[in-house]
């Protein structure tokens, strides 16, 4: 059962949501949107997420596919597959629902999903913020959130190749 609910958070594009999209308008629930990598899941994240959930009653995570985030980080990320990375979103219970998109932007989703509430890092501007102005357009809102400092995938990522490179060079000594 517990598998099962979890399968039941996974979308693998825009057309396979929109049911579930209709079904929480209808029932009147407020949707909030927020999008990522989530490459290596961290206390940053956690927080993130739990505080924009706090902002409806439903969360839609738009998660980055591995091309999408190659293009945005690099060839050496995303470091867990999509797949992967799916299955940690989604087994978060502030997480109503996680979909993939290949592009570089989610600017298709949040059209497609219409959501009351969008959300991103306080390190956007609003105006800045990809699909803001359909939002606010459509009667919602544009919401950001402060991240925990020190708290990044790249922070974590980079003390990993230094503790690497520390470790390389004390097996090099004689």
């Amino acid at each position: 059962m517990h598998y099962q609910t979890l399968q039941s958070k996974f979308f693998i594009d825009l057309n396979a949501i929109l049911p579930l999209i209709k079904h929480w308008t209808n029932l009147q629930e407020t949707i909030v949107f927020t999008n990522g990598c989530f490459d290596i899941l961290h206390r940053g994240h956690i927080d993130y997420l739990y505080r924009a959930a706090d902002l409806g009653t439903k969360l839609v995570v738009g998660l980055n596919s591995d091309s999408s985030v190659r293009m945005l980080k690099g060839n050496h990320r995303p470091i867990q597959n999509q797949i992967d990375r799916l299955h940690i979103l989604a087994a978060l219970s502030c997480v109503s629902a996680v979909v993939v998109f290949d592009e570089p932007t989610p600017r298709r989703l949040i059209e497609g999903i219409s959501p009351n509430v969008l959300v991103k890092g306080s390190d956007y501007d609003v105006a800045d913020i990809v699909g803001a102005n359909w939002v606010v357009e459509s009667g919602g809102t544009v919401q950001t959130i402060d991240y925990l400092v020190g708290c990044s995938t790249s922070a974590i990522e980079q003390k990993i190749i230094d503790m690497h490179q520390k470790n390389l060079n004390i097996s090099k000594k004689p």
